[in-house]
């Protein structure tokens, strides 16, 4: 993951899912439209669910050259062929997570609305930095809100992408993308939107787009 290509749409799977039948959509939302990568975030499951979803969802995002990252466990990432992985502050420190996945894969880091976070999950190794929350969100309890401005200072000084997080949706999105968000994780905007995934990438993309002709 780089900067090179401007803002890009990073999905986040819903809480919950059933396997078999998410794949559709998946392969729905990917054909709809860019997408960077995909996160799988699966807080309640064990070990052996979450293999089996990787199994299921992890070929229908590589086939489309788009990266498959897991939540929290760069051991299992790293078991079952995923892209890389990506790691809160709560998890495995990034350090080791960077250990963990090699030089080759994918490490993000969750780094809240923290400028000293982010510049130490630099030095460990991250691919990426995640700031967020930016909006209000139903996916999860908010704890730390981030302001706009952190993208900007991000983008000014550093070459490790930033991807944005938090309620992000097509309707507000354009202050994150002008800021200088290289990545914009979403999560209901997509999976939630009222006619279907496709049609939630397909309204995210052009929303990026736009913001970036302003």
């Amino acid at each position: 993951m780089d900067r090179a290509a401007g803002c890009r749409l990073y999905l986040v799977t819903p809480p919950a899912l059933e396997p078999a039948a998410f794949t559709d959509r998946l392969a729905a939302a990917l054909d709809a439209g860019d997408v960077a990568a995909v996160q799988l975030r699966l807080k309640d499951a064990d070990d052996d669910a979450i293999r089996r979803t990787i199994d299921a969802l992890r070929p229908v995002a590589q086939a489309r050259a788009v990266a498959f990252l897991l939540n929290d466990r760069p051991d299992l990432a790293v078991q079952s062929g995923c892209d890389g992985a990506h790691v809160g502050q709560g998890d495995v420190p990034a350090r080791a997570a960077r250990t963990l996945l090699g030089p080759e894969r994918i490490l993000g880091v969750t780094c809240h609305d923290s400028r000293h976070l982010a510049m130490q999950a630099g030095e460990d190794g991250a691919d990426y930095v995640a700031f967020g929350a930016f909006f209000p969100t139903g996916s999860k309890e908010v704890m730390h809100h981030a302001e706009v401005e952190i993208l900007a200072w991000w983008s000014e000084l550093m070459e490790i992408p930033s991807v944005a997080i938090g309620g992000i949706t097509a309707e507000n999105c354009a202050p994150l993308v002008q800021a200088g968000a290289d990545f914009l994780a979403v999560i209901g905007a997509v999976w939630g939107h009222p006619d279907g995934p496709a049609a939630g990438v397909r309204a995210m993309n052009a929303a990026i787009a736009a913001a970036g002709r302003t």
